[in-house]
């Protein structure tokens, strides 16, 4: 048992590299993290440089694919809560958390749309 008084096989949430999964505790490698398999995906990892946030000008635009179902990941402990429900079927998940962020997405194209259109019509203004 750890600090957060999970054990393997234990259900949690956790988070690896910018995306947030379900998964089983299989192993506590250290007092520092834990190996954990993966059972449904929650949030996408997010897309882009984490370094120059919302800049698609970079030298290299990241790609980030989800953890694999029942890949294993270790991941710190503290990024690792328990999990309370029912785990989500992992297909279902996946596409679900790829359409949320596509989703998010395109609301702050049409965001930054309205944006421009205002501003472009202050500047007539102005």
């Amino acid at each position: 048992m750890n600090q957060i008084g999970l054990t393997v096989g234990s259900l949690v949430r956790a988070s690896y590299k910018t995306g947030e999964y379900v998964g089983e505790i299989v192993e506590q490698t250290s007092a520092a993290k834990a190996a954990v398999k993966i059972l449904a995906v929650l949030n996408h990892p997010t897309q882009g440089n984490l370094h120059h946030p919302d800049n698609p000008d970079v030298a290299y635009f990241h790609q980030r694919r989800a953890l694999s179902f029942q890949e294993i990941a270790l991941m710190p402990i503290d990024t690792i809560r328990p999990y309370h429900g029912t785990v989500p079927d992992y297909k279902q998940s996946l596409q679900q958390a790829l359409e949320t962020d596509m989703d998010q997405l395109r609301r702050t194209i049409r965001f930054a749309e309205k944006c421009l259109a205002e501003l472009e019509q202050l500047k007539k203004e102005y």
